[in-house]
C-alpha cells in the first residue's frame, strides 16, 4: 500500500530525512509518532503528492511518487482519504455543499447518485445532522465526522490522518477513534500521524517514530 525506500526528502532547502525505509501493508493501522518539528507531517505531505522525494523510491497505491506527474496526483488523491486537524472544511459551503464539491470535483455529475453518495458517507461516519448546516454551526467531532465522511467519498484504500484528535477534547477524540477503528475494520488501511500516547495504548497498532531525520517502527513495552 505504502513504500519508501532509501527515501531522502526536502522542505524549503531543508533536508528532514535521509534514507527513509517505510512501509505499510494492505489492511494495517500505522500510528506515526514524533514530537513537533520532526516531519510527521511532511512525511505524510510526501504521500499524497503534496511533496517530493529527492533520491530514492516511493509507491503509493499503486503511484511512484518519484516520478509522479502533476495531472496524476489528483488521481492518487481519489485513491486516499486525508483527514487533518483543523478539518479543512469550506466555511461559506454548507455539509451538503462541501462533499457536493468534493465529488464533482473528481468527476461525478449523476445528481441521485451524488446524493445517495454523500448520505452514504454521513451514515457510516455516525452522524445524524442537518445537511444545510455551516460548518461553525457544528462543534469540533461533528466537524471532524465530516471532514471524515469527505474523505470516505471515492472509497479510499487508504486513509491518511494527521493529528485527526488534536483540536478535540479527550471524550470526543475517544469518539473519533473509535471511528478510525470501525473504518479499519471494514478493510481501509490507515495512517495517522498523532502525539496521543495514550490514545496509541488504547487502540494498538504498528507503531512508526519520526526522530532525527529518520524513521523506524517501535515496539510498545508492554
Amino acid at each position: 500500500m505504502v513504500s519508501l525506500k532509501s527515501a531522502t526528502i526536502s522542505q524549503r532547502n531543508k533536508t528532514l530525512f535521509k534514507n527513509v525505509d517505510f512501509k505499510i501493508n494492505t489492511g494495517e493501522f500505522v500510528f506515526l509518532i514524533g514530537k513537533t518539528g520532526s516531519g510527521k507531517s511532511s512525511l505524510i505531505k510526501v504521500l499524497y503528492g503534496d511533496l517530493v522525494i529527492d533520491e530514492g523510491e516511493g509507491n503509493v497505491v499503486g503511484f511512484n511518487l518519484k516520478n509522479i506527474k502533476n495531472k496524476e496526483i489528483s488521481l492518487l488523491r481519489r485513491k486516499i482519504g486525508v483527514v487533518f486537524q483543523d478539518f479543512k472544511l469550506l466555511q461559506d459551503m454548507t455539509v451538503y455543499e462541501n462533499l457536493d464539491f468534493v465529488l464533482k470535483a473528481t468527476g461525478w455529475r449523476d445528481k441521485i447518485k451524488i446524493k445517495n453518495k454523500i448520505h452514504e458517507v454521513l451514515e457510516l461516519v455516525s452522524i445524524e445532522i442537518s445537511t444545510e448546516k455551516y460548518p461553525f454551526e457544528l462543534s469540533g467531532g461533528e466537524q471532524q465526522r465530516i471532514a471524515i465522511a469527505r474523505a470516505l467519498l471515492n472509497e479510499p484504500q487508504l486513509i491518511i490522518a494527521d493529528e485527526p484528535t488534536g483540536n478535540l477534547d479527550p471524550d470526543t477524540s475517544q469518539n473519533i477513534m473509535k471511528l478510525f477503528k470501525k473504518l479499519h475494520e471494514r478493510g481501509i488501511t490507515i495512517l495517522m500521524a498523532t502525539h496521543d500516547y495514550n490514545m496509541i495504548m488504547e487502540f494498538p497498532g504498528k507503531i512508526f517514530q519520526c526522530e532525527n531525520g529518520e524513521v523506524f517502527e517501535v515496539v510498545p513495552k508492554k
